[in-house]
């Protein structure tokens, strides 16, 4: 998609000229008369630039460059004809790109816009990057589900919103029945092509407001925000049903995968640390009465 620039000026030989000349290097390119029009159009449309003058009725350019850099991440680019009014400093603490002098040449112009548009394209890439960091960062490659870190890290959150607001919470904790054994028999390619599929299985049998994590090995939890202990617990019947269906369609093994599970609601005033040790100890009720069922705690 050609970048999208808009031309802010109250001369119209200018703005139209601007216009042209940019058109003919492919660039898509829309006009304003005045800083008023140019915020209208701009909550209406993305553009990528706009280059505006710096006087004009109204509103001036330094006041236009203000209000779009408060709300967005278009680049601005200043042209001014007076010198000694307005300084570069000036431009750029308002939020510009880059600042150019009248009179100038319109190729000097195709320059600067160049490398504000390469300079935005650098940015969004290296935004990109970070990004992607940051989920690798709190995921677990195996189960691309959240991993420890991030879990510890929210349930804190969640625990700060449950005593402001006075909202139940509760926590699920899930291990997978004789996991060392069956890595043993099966090998661990297939141990971890199960841990992949109980990872996809967790993720769509969720509600929208749950989130799942991968705790350690074969151990994960499940936090529910909004949710009293018997919606939990039927949450976690729902879960296990779903999971090991789930799980029983994997090839190479000759006996099913069964889930222990612990539930537990959190108590107003207990620290992370004993809310997670009350769902381990649910979850170890389920490993005492012979595994494969929920208990509650």
């Amino acid at each position: 998609m050609n970048p999208q620039i808009l031309i802010v000026d109250d001369d119209d030989s200018i703005r139209d000229a601007i216009c042209e000349y940019l058109s003919i290097y492919n660039y898509s390119t829309d006009a304003a008369g005045n800083a008023e029009e140019a915020l209208k159009k701009l909550s209406a449309k993305q553009f990528d630039v706009v280059i505006t003058d710096i006087v004009m009725n109204g509103m001036d350019g330094l006041q236009l460059t203000e209000r779009i850099k408060a709300v967005s991440d278009t680049s601005v680019i200043i042209i001014t004809g007076y010198i000694r009014d307005y300084t570069y400093e000036a431009a750029i603490k308002k939020g510009a790109d880059d600042f150019v002098f009248k009179p100038f040449r319109l190729e000097e112009l195709l320059l600067r816009l160049k490398r504000v548009l390469r300079e935005r394209e650098i940015a969004q890439e290296r935004n990109e990057i970070l990004e992607e960091f940051k989920i690798l960062s709190i995921t677990d490659h195996l189960t691309r589900l959240y991993n420890a870190r991030h879990f510890h890290a929210q349930l804190k959150t969640e625990i700060i919103r449950h005593e402001r607001y006075q909202r139940p919470l509760s926590l699920i904790m899930i291990d997978i029945d004789h996991f060392k054994r069956y890595n043993d028999v099966y090998g661990h390619m297939e141990g971890d092509l199960t841990l992949s599929k109980m990872g996809e299985a967790l993720a769509w049998s969720l509600r929208a407001p749950d989130t799942a994590y991968r705790y350690g090995g074969e151990e994960f939890m499940i936090i529910l925000p909004e949710t009293e202990l018997d919606a939990a617990l039927n949450a976690a019947a729902r879960i296990k049903t779903d999971v090991e269906n789930e799980l029983a369609a994997l090839e190479n093994h000759s006996e099913p995968i069964t889930l222990s599970i612990g539930v537990t609601e959190y108590r107003f005033g207990e620290t992370a640390a004993d809310f997670i040790k009350r769902a381990d100890k649910a979850m170890y009720k389920s490993k005492n009465k012979g595994r494969d069922c929920i208990s509650l705690l």
